[in-house]
């Protein structure tokens, strides 16, 4: 069994200590999303075959993937780094940092531990079509030899997120748009050229419509890339979230609305100040990442 720790919430910046127990008392309790029913979820090294991290800001973190490594876990790190303004990403690492970070455990535990996501690709006023191939370049060239992959996806424009994007333009004076399809394919042909300049492939995340031409459908939980790094094989089907996503099947631990990052694009919180109180509220030594109680997000 694989785990994903999370691609609901950022574990490794803002609830590491959670997981270290749960970790250490090898299993953990999730609640359904849906319909409330509690599971839980076997850590035991006899159950799992690796873990995926998800993550903006991996460096808190840094001295548990020692241990997961030293109890002979193999892992790997899907790493956002965007660079966006503040007024997208209120609270997140900056790029520079973050590059650091992929540097360190690239040159730790190899380089294919480390996969970059420049995800989720916003066209704004603050953001436009010259701004991500400027910064996408950056970025690129400072994880050149560090990582062989780079996930991008367009953003999915879902009520809640369009209701967060516009009360962010509203607030912090820009314009948000969704591109036409011609335009992301220019865009996505420069990016293409930038990646491969720079040793990495690029893979389209839940968006096959865009795969093709020299990209690729994003393994996101990536058995295959956790069998070279484990150094054998590690069994796991095919099976995605939902029915666009090229994930091998894996448990997901992490849960929605707790995520504080306060990224505005964020498809995983609908209230961020749901999600700060829930941070604030969570317990690092229950079972379950949040309370049951006080689920319900405020409008």
């Amino acid at each position: 069994m694989l785990i994903s720790a999370s691609y609901k919430i950022d574990i490794p910046v803002f609830y590491g200590e959670w997981f270290m127990n749960r970790f250490d008392a090898g299993y953990c309790l999730m609640q359904n999303p849906y319909n409330g029913r509690m599971s839980r979820i076997d850590l035991s090294r006899e159950a799992v075959d690796g873990f995926v991290f998800w993550t903006k800001n991996l460096g808190p973190f840094l001295p548990q993937l020692n241990e997961v490594h030293r109890r002979g876990f193999p892992f790997m790190v899907q790493y956002t780094i965007n660079g966006y303004p503040r007024a997208l990403e209120v609270s997140v690492l900056e790029a520079a940092k973050a590059a650091e970070h992929v540097r360190q455990v690239s040159d730790q535990f190899g380089h294919e531990t480390v996969v970059w996501r420049y995800d989720t690709i916003l066209l704004s006023s603050l953001t436009p079509v010259a701004f991500h191939l400027e910064n996408f370049g950056r970025i690129a060239e400072s994880l050149r030899r560090y990582t062989n992959e780079c996930v991008i996806s367009f953003a999915q424009i879902y009520r809640k997120t369009k209701r967060n994007l516009d009360r962010a333009a509203s607030e912090e004076n820009f314009s948000w748009r969704e591109p036409m399809a011609t335009e992301r394919q220019t865009l996505l042909r420069s990016l293409l050229r930038t990646a491969k300049a720079n040793g990495m492939v690029l893979t389209i995340c839940s968006q096959p419509e865009f795969a093709g031409e020299g990209t690729e459908e994003a393994h996101c939980i990536d058995a295959q890339r956790l069998s070279r790094i484990a150094g054998r094989t590690i069994t796991a089907k095919l099976h995605g979230m939902r029915e666009t996503c090229g994930c091998y099947q894996s448990k997901d631990i992490g849960d929605y609305d707790t995520c504080p990052h306060g990224c505005v694009y964020c498809y995983a919180v609908q209230n961020r100040e749901v999600a700060k109180q829930r941070f604030a509220e969570h317990d690092p030594r229950g079972e379950a990442l949040v309370s049951r109680l006080s689920r319900t997000p405020s409008p």
